[in-house]
């Protein structure tokens, strides 16, 4: 009677674990990203985009704020910035390396804090 009591715990406490570790297929975020213009636009989209798991990905060139909705199974948020600063483009929590911004055509060279 034992052996099926805990049989049934340890079955039970596996679920348990397994339902906590369930990522959101459809996750929303908005972000940051530094840039000008639609030459930054269309780069910021792009690279978002090539990061596995992002299916929506839309810049605002005003407010530069960068919308969001990704499969948290299969990347994260910051991965996404990742990409955003390999191709020159600061974010509220990575910043780009200088080699990268210097890069940018001479347009979407924004103001670096």
């Amino acid at each position: 009677m034992k052996n099926i009591i805990l049989i049934l715990m340890v079955s039970f406490l596996g679920f348990v674990a397994q339902a906590q570790e369930k990522k959101n297929k459809n996750a929303k975020y908005v972000t940051e990203v530094n840039g000008n213009c639609e030459q930054c636009q269309k780069r910021i989209q792009k690279a978002a985009f090539s990061v596995l798991g992002v299916k929506s990905a839309n810049w605002n060139i005003e407010t530069h704020q960068l919308s969001l909705i990704l499969n948290e199974e299969k990347c994260s948020l910051f991965d996404v910035k990742k990409a955003i600063t390999r191709v020159g483009h600061d974010t509220d929590e990575i910043k780009t390396t200088k080699e990268d911004y210097d890069n940018l055509h001479s347009c979407c060279k924004y103001e670096r804090l």
